[in-house]
């Protein structure tokens, strides 16, 4: 239970701190990255704005056209080192006959002027004025008579921001990594206390059931010795009754002990046999009580448990359905096989459990009906013991609740 509830705080302070990591590092990288990207789309329009077509005869410009002023207003990128460190392509294209007017390369020739060309003239189809291509962001501009299709080296971006994010993937993975075992530490910290209190409280059931054995045992020796002495006695036959329930409850706890602090011997079982042996019993009940009992229970279903404890478990569960199934109503007992489980479901038809109840059905001591005293030797153990049971054969049991049908569902791995 304890270590479940460890690894579920685990992975509570796990999702927070990875949703804040993964959140913090997406927020630098997108940033840096829009950053940078903006930064090289301002240069590279600097860079349209300061392009000039030369040795090209002006006749061959429409009339009254001229050429955009050599240094329009705006930033001087063409001043810092960044912008005459970048590496710039272009290629003028005539608007009248679509015809290249100029090209120009880089001294490294990375592209070549064909391969230059076929990207401006897909680009113009396109119809787009910005984008990227190949390793390439790139802009277009009409310049009057031509169009200037303009060419900026993005590799240094591409790589940087590769750079980032394989240091940023690298980090992060060991930074959760450590975060993962100071989350177990913390884990262990906070479930100590409840594990040590509840460890206490166990202790103390075991210690009180024994303490309390004897006197009880005592107590109605003598009760039985003084009846015979003095014979039928009003107030000695209240002795004897509270003395009864006081041995039940025991019984209860030191059974409740036994289950959680002794480890069973466990062994290969029929399942199968052990739920019909103990329904086989309660069909007078169950007529008495004026209720049907059906069962749907596998045969040669075998799994590795105490055959004492199943026999207390399947038990515990039909006694439960008996006591608050409606009158006239239908016990079904179902054990079958699913995947790699043995399941044991035994419903009852009776008035439907709150949810807020049904959180608590298992607990020690926990009665739905808190009106009742325990004039009926039920103290609100049986389920607390079945849980028990069904936690020691490394399973897990449940309550549901739906049209008027209440469900207990054991699950035990099955051979």
């Amino acid at each position: 239970m304890f270590r479940k509830s460890k690894w579920k705080i685990v992975a509570a302070i796990m999702s927070a701190l990875i949703v804040f990591l993964l959140g913090t590092l997406a927020v630098i990288y997108i940033s840096s990255y829009r950053d940078m990207s903006s930064r090289n789309r301002k240069m590279l329009e600097r860079y349209t704005q300061l392009y000039i077509l030369k040795d090209h005869p002006e006749e061959l410009r429409p009339p009254g056209m001229s050429v955009p002023a050599h240094r329009p207003d705006g930033p001087r990128f063409e001043d810092t080192p960044t912008f005459q460190l970048s590496t710039f392509y272009s290629v003028a294209v005539s608007n009248g006959d679509g015809s290249v007017l100029a090209v120009e390369n880089s001294d490294r020739e990375i592209y070549t002027d064909e391969e230059l060309r076929e990207y401006a003239q897909q680009i113009i189809d396109s119809e787009k004025s910005g984008g990227t291509k190949d390793r390439l962001i790139y802009a277009a501009v009409d310049k009057g008579y031509y169009t200037l299709v303009a060419f900026m080296d993005n590799t240094i971006m591409q790589d940087s921001m590769t750079t980032l994010f394989r240091y940023t993937f690298i980090f992060g993975g060991m930074a959760i990594v450590v975060l993962f075992f100071v989350a177990i530490y913390f884990a262990n910290r906070i479930v100590r206390p409840l594990e040590e209190s509840y460890q206490k409280q166990k202790q103390f059931i075991s210690d009180a059931g024994h303490e309390l054995k004897t006197p009880v045992s005592v107590v109605s020796a003598n009760a039985d010795m003084l009846q015979r002495e003095i014979g039928e006695n009003r107030w000695l036959s209240n002795i004897q009754y509270e003395n009864a329930r006081m041995g039940a409850l025991v019984t209860q706890l030191l059974e409740l002990a036994r289950t959680e602090n002794v480890t069973p011997e466990m062994m290969d079982v029929d399942l199968g046999r052990i739920v019909m042996g103990e329904a086989l019993p309660f069909e007078t009940v169950v007529f008495e009580n004026g209720l049907k009992l059906q069962c749907d229970v596998a045969e040669n279903l075998c799994v590795e448990g105490n055959a004492a404890q199943l026999s207390q478990l399947a038990s515990i569960l039909l006694d439960n359905a008996i006591r608050h199934s409606r009158a006239g109503g239908t016990i079904h007992i179902d054990l079958h096989k699913e995947k790699t489980h043995a399941v044991l479901a035994v419903s009852n038809e009776g008035e439907a459990i709150p949810d807020e109840q049904q959180k608590h059905l298992f607990d020690r001591f926990y009665r739905a009906d808190e009106a009742r005293t325990g004039g009926d030797n039920r103290y609100g153990l049986g389920l607390a013991i079945a849980k028990a049971i069904v936690t020691a054969h490394h399973g897990r049991i449940s309550v549901s609740c739906r049209d008027g049908i209440i469900v207990f569902t054991a699950v035990i791995p099955a051979l």
